[in-house]
C-alpha cells in the first residue's frame, strides 16, 4: 500500500462479471487504501487453502481462525452499516496488513509482519502508517473475544478477510506469527512505498526498489497494487483525496480498467471549485476519481502498462495473481515450516 496506497490453488477458479457485480453488490467495505505487497521468499513453499489452520502457536487449540474470520467480517458489516456512506473499514485493514508485512527485507530477512510490532513506537508514528491506529482501535473489539490470537495474525487476517467479503479471492492465509513485547526489533523508517518522488523515472523506480527488496517480480508488483480498487485517500492521513473506482468497497479489476480506459489529469481545484493545495495526485474528467503518481507509474512504464492490459481485460487472472502475491506478502519473515504438497502423506 502506499504511503498515502509456489502456490496450489486446488484448481479453484475466480468468476469475473466485473460490471454486472459493480453494479449489484451491496457496498461493505473500505476506507483508506491498501496498496498495497511482498516476495516470493518461499518459492519452493505449496500454500493450501484453508479456513482453519492448526500452527504451532496455537497447539492448544485456544484459536479457531473461522470464528475470528467471522469476527472482523461482523465487525465491518457493522461499520458500514453505521457509516451509511458506501465506505467501511475494508480498505483500512487491507492497507494495516499491508503495512504491518512490507517492511520486510530479503537481505537480512528483517521486518515483516512477525512481532505485530506497529503496536508500538516507531512504527505506529511513522507517517506511513498514519490512520492505521482506527483499524487497530477497531480491531481490539476481536482481540477481546479471542485474546489467544496474537496481534501479529490478527492484523494479517483483518486484511485477507476485508479482500474475500469484499468479492476478492480466497487468500491462502495460516496462524502462526508471535507478538514481539516492544517495537525494539522495529526495520528503519523508509521501507514502505512512497506515492510520488518528484519524477516519473524516480517514481517507477521507487516502486520497483521498493517491492524487488521484498522479493516480488513486475506480476507481483502490479497484482499487489490492484488493490486499490478497494478504498480511498484521506486528507488527515495522507494529504491525497479521493477514491481510485466508484465501487470502492467491491474487490474488482475496475482499477486497471480505468487506469487504461480513462484519461487522467493534474488536479488542480477542489471542493466548489477551490484551489487544489494538496500533493500532487490525478483526477478524471467528472474529477470524482483519483490516481496517485504511482497509479499513473503503472502506465508509463511499458513492462508494467503490459500486466495492466492483462489484468484489465482478464479479472480471473488478476485474482489468481493477486491471492498468490498478497498471500506471500503476509508470511515474509515468518519462521513458519514449509507446507507439504497435497500428494505427500508423510
Amino acid at each position: 500500500m502506499f504511503r498515502y496506497g509456489t502456490i496450489l490453488l486446488a484448481r479453484r477458479t475466480f468468476s469475473a462479471a466485473t460490471s454486472t457485480r459493480l453494479a449489484k453488490k451491496p457496498a461493505a467495505t473500505s476506507s483508506l487504501s491498501p496498496l498495497l505487497a511482498g516476495a516470493a521468499l518461499a518459492a519452493t513453499t505449496t500454500f493450501a487453502l484453508s479456513q482453519d489452520s492448526t500452527v504451532s502457536a496455537y497447539a492448544t487449540g485456544a484459536v479457531k481462525e473461522s470464528a475470528v474470520r467471522a469476527a472482523i467480517a461482523d465487525l465491518i458489516e457493522k461499520d458500514a452499516e453505521l457509516r451509511d456512506d458506501g465506505t467501511a473499514l475494508t480498505g483500512t485493514f487491507v492497507r494495516l496488513a499491508w503495512h504491518c508485512a512490507g517492511t520486510f527485507a530479503k537481505g537480512d530477512c528483517s521486518g515483516g509482519s512477525d512481532g505485530g510490532r506497529m503496536r508500538f513506537d516507531p512504527e505506529a508514528s511513522w507517517g506511513a502508517n498514519a490512520g492505521l491506529d482506527i483499524a487497530r482501535r477497531a480491531l481490539e473489539e476481536v482481540k477481546e473475544k479471542f485474546p489467544a490470537i496474537t496481534y501479529a495474525d490478527l492484523y494479517t487476517l483483518a486484511g485477507v478477510v476485508a479482500v474475500e467479503e469484499a468479492g476478492g479471492p480466497k487468500i491462502p492465509f495460516r496462524l502462526g506469527r508471535e507478538d514481539a513485547a516492544s517495537g525494539e526489533t522495529s526495520p528503519p523508517d523508509g521501507r514502505l512505498p512512497d506515492a510520488d518522488k518528484g519524477t516519473k523515472e524516480k517514481t517507477i523506480s521507487h516502486i520497483r526498489d521498493v517491492f524487488y527488496r521484498m522479493g516480488f517480480n513486475d506480476m507481483e508488483i502490479v497484482a499487489l497494487l490492484g488493490a486499490h480498487a478497494l478504498g480511498r485517500c484521506h486528507p488527515n492521513a495522507s494529504g491525497y483525496w479521493g477514491p481510485w473506482t466508484r465501487a470502492e468497497t467491491t474487490f474488482s479489476n475496475e482499477y486497471f480498467r480505468l487506469l487504461i480506459e480513462e484519461k487522467w489529469y493534474p488536479k488542480k481545484t477542489h471542493a466548489n471549485g477551490r484551489p487544489w493545495k494538496g500533493p500532487d495526485q490525478f483526477e478524471d474528467e467528472t474529477g470524482e476519481l483519483m490516481m496517485l503518481p504511482a497509479d499513473l507509474a503503472l502506465v508509463q512504464d511499458l513492462k508494467f502498462k503490459k500486466i495492466v492490459e492483462k489484468f484489465a481485460k482478464d479479472e480471473d487472472l488478476f485474482f489468481r495473481e493477486y491471492a498468490k502475491a498478497f498471500s506471500t506478502l503476509l508470511e515474509l519473515g515468518v519462521p513458519f515450516s514449509p507446507r507439504k504438497a497435497w500428494y505427500q502423506f508423510w
